[in-house]
């Protein structure tokens, strides 16, 4: 009787501690939801370039995350297509006319820039250089809290015979680290691979980038470092690992700020 009296004592005491332990585990769940539900509300996302490859990755990702997203191009609205085109915010404006850029910078709380370009030298330090300076110190006079630039890793002598595009893209990372210090980062991917929509057609750029980039992250960082081969060495990384690593230094005050190599990235953008 004693025995039995006691065990149903027990019975109820254990089950009242489950209950509690989930009713405390349902509340904890139910603030960190609504924390993480405040923090998206209270951060605005501008991506400027957003319609090309990297930068269309990148709405994409902050929008899953439930992030306000707005992007600035010359062309303005999207071309691709897809039920994203339609949740972000497009902006029509040049980055070489500075003015045009800050209607697109009210209320914004993080800037991501994938603006970038090739021909020949001038042209590519000033699409890759001033274009971003320019927004850089728009971004600073406005108040935004942290910014974002996808660069390019070194890739020794092929800097040579690129001369500007990698002038400039040092010139912005510069700019970047003086104008916003530990609330700038600064991505230097190597080969992105993915799907790249070139009008109608899709590129599998995965095809070829996906199977070396198994390969080449298996090999110590050092050997990037070597002569004239290192740099061939340099992993590929997945758009979307870029893209999520973007967003996560777009809107992290803890994400590591300064210059983020191939490394960084895939350590991050998983």
């Amino acid at each position: 009787m004693l025995r039995s009296l006691i065990w149903k004592r027990s019975q109820a005491s254990s089950s009242a501690v489950t209950m509690s332990s989930s009713i405390t585990q349902r509340g904890n769940e139910r603030l960190l939801s609504e924390a993480a539900g405040s923090h998206s509300r209270d951060t605005k996302i501008l991506v400027l370039g957003g319609n090309g490859y990297v930068g269309s990755h990148i709405c994409k990702e902050a929008l899953r995350q439930g992030f306000s997203v707005s992007s600035l191009s010359r062309s303005g609205r999207s071309s691709l297509h897809g039920s994203w085109v339609d949740d972000v915010t497009w902006h029509q404006g040049d980055l070489l006319s500075p003015d045009s850029l800050k209607p697109a910078l009210e209320g914004i709380t993080s800037v991501i820039s994938c603006v970038g370009g090739f021909g020949s030298n001038s042209h590519m330090v000033k699409i890759n250089g001033t274009a971003n300076i320019n927004a850089v110190n728009a971004a600073a006079e406005q108040g935004v809290k942290r910014f974002v630039y996808i660069s390019a890793a070194d890739f020794g002598i092929i800097n040579n015979l690129i001369r500007g595009y990698f002038e400039g893209k040092r010139a912005t990372e510069a700019a970047i680290l003086d104008k916003f210090g530990n609330r700038g980062t600064v991505l230097r991917p190597g080969f992105v691979h993915g799907t790249r929509q070139v009008g109608s057609i899709k590129l599998p750029l995965s095809l070829i980038g996906a199977p070396l980039e198994m390969v080449l992250k298996l090999f110590p960082k050092e050997v990037t470092k070597l002569p004239l081969i290192g740099p061939l060495l340099i992993p590929p990384v997945n758009v979307k690992s870029v893209a999520g690593t973007a967003v996560k230094a777009a809107v992290d005050p803890e994400f590591a700020s300064g210059i983020i190599d191939v490394y960084g990235i895939l350590q991050h953008g998983h």
